[in-house]
């Protein structure tokens, strides 16, 4: 075994494929002998069971979580990022126009935005998909958006038995932004100008829409509200 002096190097020319390349040399230690060797691995094993040791008389000291008996208590980071969610004002509206940048800011596609036109604006969301098997959570969609109508959450427990079930819809229904139905005085037309949307709804393959390498399932399931996150908007059934 030999070590590496990184402190000690020069640097050369050297050819390579008929091309002059710069390189750094680095000198080597003498070849240790077994002693040396069986001596340093001696000192970091006594060193890890130092600090297991020391758990063993002072449990109090363990800063590994005890998840999930800890669920309870649990706290992560403010900033740590699990999940995507679209904002909602105070009346339950969305705040998402269908602008799609944030899909263009997606580095892997992870985002499809599908719109239709509207009633009370030229043009609305109609279903926002979020692909969360192939997610990198690089925060580019939240940071994209010019209207803050996004956000990653720390919403981390999305084990499942068939990556179907991590590809959904976010909105809760398709029609305008918030900004647009507030301008809207007559509540049965903003009513009107909402459609509810299901987690598993639309073109994604718990209903029937092949993704790159996932296939659609062919029957449709029911939707199912705990994973919708929160209750519809006012004027639209659940």
């Amino acid at each position: 075994m030999a070590r590496v002096n990184f402190k000690d190097t020069r640097k050369e020319t050297r050819t390579l494929a008929g091309k002059p390349v710069p390189v750094v040399v680095t000198a080597r230690f003498a070849r240790r002998g077994r002693l040396a060797v069986f001596a340093d691995g001696l000192k970091s094993l006594l060193s890890g069971m130092r600090l297991t040791f020391g758990y063993l008389a002072r449990p109090s000291a363990i800063v590994t979580r005890q998840y999930p008996e800890n669920r309870a208590t649990l706290k992560l980071p403010e900033r740590f990022r699990a999940r995507l969610r679209l904002k909602f004002d105070e009346h339950g509206y969305q705040l998402c126009t269908a602008c799609r940048l944030c899909e263009r800011a997606c580095p892997n596609a992870s985002i499809r935005i599908l719109t239709r036109p509207g009633t009370l604006s030229k043009n609305e969301l109609d279903r926002y998909i979020w692909r969360l098997d192939s997610c990198v959570f690089c925060n580019a969609c939240v940071q994209s958006c010019p209207f803050d109508a996004l956000e990653m959450t720390g919403e981390f427990e999305h084990a499942v038995f068939d990556r179907r079930l991590l590809i959904f819809t976010l909105n809760r229904y398709a029609g305008p932004p918030a900004g647009v139905l507030l301008k809207e005085p007559d509540e049965a037309k903003r009513a009107a100008a909402m459609e509810p949307r299901d987690v598993y709804g639309g073109p994604v393959p718990l209903n029937g829409a092949d993704l790159p390498s996932v296939k659609a399932l062919a029957v449709r399931p029911q939707a199912d509200p705990a994973r919708q996150g929160a209750a519809p908007a006012p004027g639209v059934p659940a």
